[in-house]
């Protein structure tokens, strides 16, 4: 009789543990695949490039309470969307955090790309015959790159380029049109009145840049923007 008894106890247990485990839900490997793919294009929409998710993962499936999941994916402030990056995905149900998953991918992009043409030299102005447009794949080029022939003729070299280069920020220099210790014409203008005075730069500028320069009449010095070879303006 005892042995019986024990039996239905522990039958009883069983059937209110049943009862009493809370339900789950699986979110699944690919479903996480998915979430992190509607992100990078949301990122790069409009930038003008085409990705392909190279890699992500290995992830493992998601056991997370019964009710309504939503999603949020976290990335570096710096990525641009592209490239290789250590991702956040948070996972909530009925609003409340039940997951909160690192996620490594790798994210290749096609863009529109401004290579050399020619050796360049240190030195050397871009001309429109020195450089053309090719789709390159810039997930592993570090630091910004020309993606359009206007951004860099005019530029100057700032180090020796090789044919077939892509140009970064970090290749091509503005040309300065002001030289510290010049004579310029500084401009200050409102709607209504246009006032001009002598002074000298206290620094090199190109066109757009800001420069410092002192007014030989009043000897003050004060930041004012390069609009030419021989003129700047303050504001008014």
């Amino acid at each position: 009789m005892k042995y019986v008894t024990g039996i239905i106890v522990l039958l009883l247990l069983q059937v209110t543990a049943a009862f009493s485990a809370p339900a789950t839900q699986v979110v699944t490997e690919a479903r996480v695949k998915e979430v992190v793919a509607d992100f990078v294009r949301e990122r790069t929409a409009n930038l003008g490039v085409e990705t392909a998710i190279k890699r992500i993962g290995p992830l493992p499936e998601l056991k997370i309470p019964v009710g309504t999941i939503s999603y949020e994916i976290q990335a570096p402030a710096s990525w641009e969307g592209w490239g290789r990056a250590n991702l956040a995905l948070i996972v909530r149900v009925n609003d409340r955090v039940e997951k909160n998953v690192p996620v490594n991918v790798e994210v290749e992009a096609l863009a529109d790309t401004v290579v050399a043409l020619r050796s360049l030299e240190r030195g050397d102005t871009v001309g429109p015959g020195d450089v053309a447009v090719r789709k390159l794949n810039i997930s592993a080029l570090p630091g910004k790159v020309y993606r359009s022939v206007d951004e860099v003729v005019g530029k100057r070299a700032r180090m020796a380029i090789r044919p077939n280069t892509p140009l970064r920020g970090e290749n091509l220099e503005k040309i300065p049109l002001v030289k510290s210790g010049q004579l310029v014409t500084i401009i200050a203008e409102s709607p209504a009145l246009r006032l001009t005075a002598t002074g000298r730069a206290r620094g090199n500028g190109a066109e757009g840049d800001i420069v410092m320069v002192q007014n030989l009449g009043s000897l003050k010095e004060l930041p004012a923007r390069v609009i030419d070879s021989g003129t700047v303006q303050v504001d008014f």
